[in-house]
């Protein structure tokens, strides 16, 4: 395979015009042999590469497997490798070194303005969390005072006086329920009195049956059957339905949803369950 060239007519029309405004002829003409140095040693590691370049793999893995023992290999020989001045001249050194400083000076300058702007926002969620802090412990401050006033009222009720104070309560429930339940009574008694015989004659002209069943039970009786039956089993909280109901009662029980039927037996009626 021939020789390639890869330094172009170009770049070398312009390595003899190098200058450096501020550098003596000698530090221009150090630089400049450095510099044909570099690109002719750079032309033979190019033209070296390009010669001993390996057929194409066509199994990938094969591949990658060479790339990465090549890379290995070429990381230990820089290791190994002492490093050594590009040039002698103090002049050049000395430029160098100035831009180099430069450049590091730049690039710090861009980290402590990033490090600034990172330890503004650090500070403002500092001040939001000692702000959310100062509030939980002004929480826990008053639950704490709370929970300690709890205590010294608890001390100061005796058993006795609590057992006092419950009794009374029950007292007063049993005493307002016998007023419901007798209120409740007095209106089912006047508004829904049991139904009473008539005369032979007012029958034959409603056409109503004289047969009437002298045990029928009062709708006051039919709720505190259906109340009973919800406290005492309220896994069977339904009632069955006999000759003593009447039927307008039933009817109407179930007409303003005080009472439903038994999805599968209609002889049966429970209470409404009330939320």
């Amino acid at each position: 395979m021939a020789e390639v060239n890869s330094e172009r007519p170009e770049d070398q029309a312009a390595l003899p015009s190098l200058s450096c405004p501020g550098w003596s002829a000698a530090a221009q003409a150090e630089m400049l042999n450095d510099c044909e140095e570099q690109f002719a040693q750079l032309e033979k590691l190019q033209n070296e590469i390009i010669l001993c370049e390996p057929d194409f793999c066509e199994n990938p893995q094969e591949q990658s497997v060479n790339r990465l023992m090549a890379t290995e290999a070429e990381l230990k020989q820089w290791m190994a490798m002492e490093p050594k001045l590009l040039a002698t001249n103090s002049e050049v050194l000395l430029h160098a070194g100035k831009e180099e400083m430069l450049r590091l000076c730049s690039e710090l300058e861009m980290i402590v303005s990033c490090h600034e702007a990172k330890r503004d926002k650090l500070r403002e969620t500092q001040k939001r969390e000692q702000k959310w802090l100062e509030e939980r412990k002004q929480v826990l401050t008053a639950a704490t005072d709370h929970v300690e006033r709890l205590k010294m009222e608890r001390e100061k009720l005796s058993e006795h006086s609590v057992l006092q104070d419950t009794k009374v309560k029950i007292q007063k429930m049993k005493h307002y329920q016998e007023m419901l339940m007798e209120s409740l009574g007095d209106v089912l008694e006047n508004h829904f009195p049991l139904p009473q015989d008539e005369t032979s004659a007012n029958k034959k002209k409603k056409n109503i049956p004289q047969n009437l069943n002298e045990d029928l039970i009062s709708l006051n009786e039919i709720l505190e059957l259906l109340m009973n039956k919800v406290l005492e089993t309220p896994h069977d909280p339904y009632v069955t339905i006999d000759d003593t109901f009447w039927p307008p009662y039933i009817e109407i029980l179930l007409r303003y949803s005080i009472a439903v039927r038994h999805p599968e037996n209609n002889f049966k009626i429970r209470l409404e369950t009330f939320c």
